[in-house]
């Protein structure tokens, strides 16, 4: 964890090793604890069973030997309080209790057992425009919610959406709100946090706001559409290279069978002035995402699939979120570039 907030606002007094600002009762006397459902970098996800009424949750359980100072215990509050913010949204996972003890934090939260965005989309075989469209929907959707409460999410990517069921009609879920903060209008944060295809170049050069996560959506959406994140590279130096200076391919394939509305809202929101950036309510005012008629129902082509279970394969094996120390000192030398285009920021 261990991540600086700029201007952080005064929070409740919590007794000296405790996250929470209440006692609470046993996480056992109320659930059974089931099976590993998932390995995060600071908690682990178990199926849990509710034991009067058999209800199954999965209880997010962070082992607080991991929080190593008093910030630490503070970001997983913050978490607590922003899941609670978020708790009439549909489209997030909704927090049923939280219980600590003297070794873990707990986190009772709705179960999501649709699996991951990419998975499922591989799985079913087909996909096309406006199926892509109606997820990004929901993903922007989520966003706008948070920005209109005063959140910025700070580590949107596809791992962290997870359908509620296995049916076809199933709801897609934000499930992750690990690294995401309260702030104010016209407050910039420093902290580099994320994942590497996902971050916004204002995170790299350690002055963002809300802006970010709509580059992050965006990539999302770049690749749902083809199969392959929009700056690639074989290492994160790399891919932070081409986050701050590389191109965006809308030319080879398939891009040239992409909808010009697609593009067009991809451009901006892949504009890398974030002033320039469009906001989350304009995204979701969009032509290709409101009017069926705009983001075509046509299969895309079997490759995008195929390279959507490739990345989606390699970005298993390689979860990891950013940290400060991670840097390579080339991202400082680019940074002075980066200010000559936008010195603004």
């Amino acid at each position: 964890m261990n991540k600086k907030i700029a201007g952080s606002s005064s929070r409740p007094r919590k007794p000296t090793g405790t996250v929470l600002p209440y006692q609470t009762q046993r996480i056992r006397d109320h659930y059974f604890l089931g099976k590993k459902l998932g390995q995060g970098q600071f908690g682990t996800t178990y199926l849990c069973t509710h034991k009067v009424t058999g209800i199954r949750y999965a209880c997010k359980s962070i082992p607080k030997r991991k929080l190593v100072c008093r910030e630490d215990y503070d970001d997983v509050w913050r978490e607590i309080q922003i899941m609670h913010h978020l708790s009439e949204n549909p489209f997030v996972v909704q927090i049923k209790g939280t219980y600590e003890d003297a070794v873990f934090v707990h986190l009772v939260m709705e179960l999501c057992a649709g699996g991951e965005l990419f998975d499922r989309i591989v799985a079913k075989g087909h996909y096309s425009e406006r199926e892509a469209a109606k997820l990004i929907k929901t993903i922007v959707g989520v966003v706008e919610a948070c920005h209109s409460l005063g959140v910025m999410h700070r580590d949107l990517k596809p791992e962290n959406f997870l359908f509620d069921t296995p049916a076809d009609d199933a709801v897609l879920k934000a499930t992750d709100f690990g690294l995401s903060v309260f702030y104010k209008p016209g407050q910039y944060f420093s902290d580099v946090v994320g994942s590497p295809f996902y971050v916004a170049p204002e995170v790299l050069l350690k002055h963002y706001g809300p802006e970010a996560d709509i580059w992050s959506a965006a990539v999302i959406l770049y690749i749902l559409l083809s199969g392959v994140p929009p700056f690639w590279a074989e290492t994160d130096s790399g891919i932070f290279r081409q986050i701050l200076h590389g191109k965006v391919d809308f030319e080879s394939e398939p891009w040239p069978s992409i909808s010009e509305s697609a593009k067009d809202l991809l451009r901006k929101m892949l504009e890398r002035d974030p002033q320039k950036r469009i906001t989350a309510y304009e995204v979701l005012c969009h032509p290709w995402i409101v009017d069926d008629r705009v983001a075509p129902d046509k299969p895309l082509d079997s490759a995008v699939l195929s390279r959507l279970k490739k990345f989606s394969a390699m970005n298993k094996l390689k979860k990891m979120a950013l940290r400060v120390c991670d840097f390579p000192v080339f991202i400082l030398l680019m940074i002075s570039s980066y200010r000559k285009i936008f010195p603004r920021i």
